[in-house]
């Protein structure tokens, strides 16, 4: 637990590794106004530093080209209290991702194709830049018409092949059956770390 900064990790049920960063005050979810709040701690920042976490349990190393983050939309989440996702990225998003890579650029832009079926915008960050502003503000001050429905939406993240990092949104999008639910990149049961033996 980390009372500073406002949060803690905890083991996740579903998969050897997955951990959940969760604030130690209440914040139901993306919709929540706190997360325009440019006092609220960084919560993406401190899940990417937490994640020497699945390597401490893992007992070996996990990539950094391995690990994904994500957190629901409203639609998309099974509960009512905010939780991003730290755990494996699935290997055929990763797959994607890599030869994706020259179609990502620091601005949101769709991303070529979309990731397992849903339509999701793209956007490259170093980690300096993810250290100093809140993939909620970006994405927020930076796409269209986004601050009036956060809710809607939901956010992931993962490492590029050159060593930057890719947040990924993807919007709650009934008539194609998204919930937005950006949990789907990733693969609780860790396969990805059998291929990259």
């Amino acid at each position: 637990m980390n009372l500073k900064g406002g949060y803690v990790l905890f083991k996740d049920r579903n998969g050897p590794l997955q951990y959940l960063l969760m604030p130690t005050y209440r914040i139901n979810g993306t919709e929540s106004p706190l997360l325009l709040d440019p006092l609220t701690p960084n919560f993406f920042w401190q899940a990417w530093q937490g994640r020497e976490i699945m390597s401490q349990r893992h007992g070996a190393p996990v990539p950094d080209n391995a690990i994904s983050l994500a957190i629901n939309s409203r639609s998309g989440r099974t509960q009512n209290h905010f939780h991003i996702h730290i755990s494996c990225l699935r290997p055929d998003v990763r797959a994607q991702l890599d030869k994706d890579a020259g179609a990502v650029s620091s601005r949101w832009l769709p991303l070529p194709g979309g990731l397992q079926g849903h339509e999701y915008l793209a956007r490259r960050v170093t980690e300096a830049e993810l250290a100093q502003r809140s993939p909620f503000l970006m994405l927020a001050e930076e796409v269209p018409e986004a601050r009036e429905h956060m809710g809607r939406f939901a956010l992931a993240m993962a490492q590029q092949s050159d060593g930057s990092l890719v947040l990924l949104a993807t919007e709650r999008n009934l008539l194609t059956l998204n919930r937005a639910s950006a949990e789907e990149i990733q693969d609780h049961r860790c396969a990805i770390l059998n291929a990259n033996h």
